[in-house]
């Protein structure tokens, strides 16, 4: 089974779509599961009407996106773990895990895979094309010919073994936890990015921040992670 992890916090303007997309067309063996940082929106009130279970945290501060990653697949009974943003889409989603399993079972060496990224094409401008594309590329390179894990965290399917074996997510991070994962997964077995696995997204960070400023922030908390072990950033603004 397929246990499908989405962490929100103040998601009610998308989250709704997101997950009716997957009750409407996903008929392969799933579960559907929200961790929710702590909403002051209706995103709760939303995902109850489609995830099978939700996850509400209720510690004090602000929870991490890891950390919400991490209590999601606390309560997963999958054998993969599928980690999806809650602005991202799976067109055609039968189709789409039926693939992402071949790969698995022909690779039993594979502990995590990642796809394509594309920007909904109603929203995507010239910059989000270029954007996406080398960075696809750069995935494709760096996971598949160098054997360099490294993967955004709109979309990350990882064996529940593997998962285990690491500990999960890394909370303490701030940001640069999804590439962390994979840079992790790559040491205990392989990863990759299926070019024909295309998952669509709003692109909100980059058209809210803009696409220099975001590649910037991204490139600089790599350097920052793999030599200190903690990300630039002190703080990953939620968008609104």
């Amino acid at each position: 089974m397929i246990s499908i992890i989405i962490p929100t916090l103040n998601e009610a303007k998308i989250i709704e779509s997101t997950l009716r997309t997957l009750a409407a067309t996903l008929t392969l063996p799933h579960e559907v599961i929200v961790s929710d940082g702590g909403s002051s929106d209706q995103t709760v009130e939303l995902a109850t009407r489609y995830a099978n279970t939700i996850v509400v945290f209720s510690g004090e501060g602000r929870q991490t996106i890891g950390e919400g990653r991490n209590d999601g697949a606390k309560a997963a009974a999958g054998d993969f773990l599928v980690f999806l943003d809650a602005d991202c889409v799976i067109p055609e989603p039968d189709r789409f895990f039926t693939q992402a399993l071949a790969y698995f079972k022909r690779n039993p060496g594979l502990a995590g895979l990642t796809a394509y990224l594309r920007v909904f094409p109603a929203d995507e401008t010239l910059g989000d094309k270029l954007v996406s594309g080398i960075a696809n590329l750069g995935l494709r390179v760096a996971n598949n010919i160098l054997k360099r894990g490294v993967s955004f965290g709109e979309f990350q399917m990882i064996r529940r073994e593997a998962f285990a074996r690491l500990g999960g997510f890394r909370g303490d991070l701030i940001a640069f936890e999804d590439a962390d994962m994979f840079r992790r997964l790559s040491r205990i077995g392989r990863t990759m990015i299926a070019p024909n696995l295309r998952v669509l997204h709003s692109g909100r960070r980059g058209h809210q921040v803009g696409h220099p400023q975001l590649i910037a922030m991204w490139l600089v908390n790599m350097v920052f992670v793999a030599i200190r072990g903690r990300p630039f950033s002190k703080e990953w603004k939620p968008i609104r």
